[in-house]
């Protein structure tokens, strides 16, 4: 049974196409992508870095709530979602509002979202994703379940979620992917191994050598990708939705990458259970930097058009922050307006008792 086990794990070798010196390794699998659209994923990466720093600035400030830093991931979160189109339905974690912004949510609400106003979780209407959830691994049960809807009514679109290491080891992520390879649903499930669930290292939370290699008890077709390289993640996403759009079921696809900023902003103090020397090596993987020596090479990418595309972000986040700071206070009675479409007789009560209070 050892033998069983440690062939099933050894079938699960990272998959890399982009090295950190930015040059192809696996050439079978390159992306075929246009320079405009090697470009314009370098320009949403850049620009989402600039987000991060900003953001984190902002909840320093006061002037956002909730925020979970996202440095680091930008290949796994941005590059995965280059490969689905619209029509595809995301279901996000807390860590994601960047695939949300770039799947259409105006940045001014992705800052409500953080300052826990309810129109921050208000889709608009050509938008296919829930807000993000921070229950953690809830997403990966509400995907199966959008998937299968998507398949019922006969859509060429896939539902895709995300969670981190730590969501391997809820409930919910096992009975998301058993039921979705149950049904054959077309959705795509990524485990974003940032190395640790808050403090708690991946070897403490699971025996298993690779996160991927739980989708084999589900029966599910499993990827273990270089999470830091934006070919990688691209080429095998774009796999898994082909097979999912092809009635060949659901992928659990694991990046493994790193995150430089803490857990969240809530108080999280990252030198307490990471080395300086661990931060340092994983900073040489860092997925702007390879990805534009590779654009720099080919001679597409330079100096100019990113600091462009960094002023550019610095505007839009002031512009945004700014219309967030003055959208209308969310009020008690918002609140309890939002919870029933007709309120029970205690809710009604308090109701006028707010009423009265924010009339005057």
């Amino acid at each position: 049974m050892k033998d069983v086990l440690e062939n099933i794990e050894d079938q699960f070798e990272m998959f890399q196409v982009l090295d950190e010196n930015g040059e192809i390794v696996n050439e079978d699998w390159k992306p075929d992508l246009s320079d405009d659209d090697l470009k314009e994923l370098m320009r949403r990466m850049t620009y989402t870095r600039v987000l991060d720093q900003r953001s984190i600035a902002l909840n320093r400030q006061g002037r956002l709530g909730f925020y979970a830093p996202t440095a680091g991931q930008e290949a796994s979160q941005l590059a995965s979602h280059f490969a689905l189109t619209k029509e595809d339905y995301l279901l996000p974690a807390y860590r994601d509002v960047p695939q949300l912004i770039w799947q259409g949510l105006p940045l001014y609400q992705a800052f409500l979202f953080s300052k826990g106003h309810y129109a921050g979780n208000q889709m608009p209407e050509d938008v296919h994703a829930l807000s993000p959830q921070i229950i953690i691994g809830a997403q990966y049960t509400q995907t199966a379940g959008v998937a299968l809807g998507l398949k019922k009514r006969g859509k060429q679109a896939v539902a895709v979620t995300y969670t981190g290491d730590g969501g391997t080891s809820q409930g919910d992520f096992y009975e998301g992917i058993n039921f979705a390879g149950a049904y054959s649903a077309p959705a795509i499930f990524f485990v974003q191994n940032n190395q640790f669930a808050i403090s708690v290292p991946v070897n403490m939370q699971t025996n298993a050598k690779t996160l991927a290699q739980k989708g084999v008890a589900a029966g599910i077709a499993s990827f273990r990708v270089d999470g830091m390289d934006v070919f990688a993640v691209y080429a095998a996403t774009k796999k898994a939705r082909e097979r999912a759009v092809n009635g060949e079921g659901p992928t659990l696809i694991e990046t493994e990458t790193y995150r430089y900023g803490p857990h969240t902003m809530a108080g999280d103090d990252p030198t307490r259970y990471r080395t300086e020397d661990m931060t340092n090596e994983w900073e040489k993987k860092d997925p702007l930097i390879r990805f534009r020596k590779y654009l720099n090479d080919k001679g597409i990418w330079s100096e100019d058009e990113e600091n462009q595309v960094i002023e550019n972000a610095k505007a839009d986040i002031k512009k945004a922050i700014k219309e967030a700071d003055n959208y209308p206070k969310q009020k008690v009675t918002d609140l309890i307006g939002n919870m029933f479409e007709e309120l029970p007789h205690n809710l009604q009560e308090q109701m006028e008792e707010y009423k009265e209070k924010e009339s005057k």
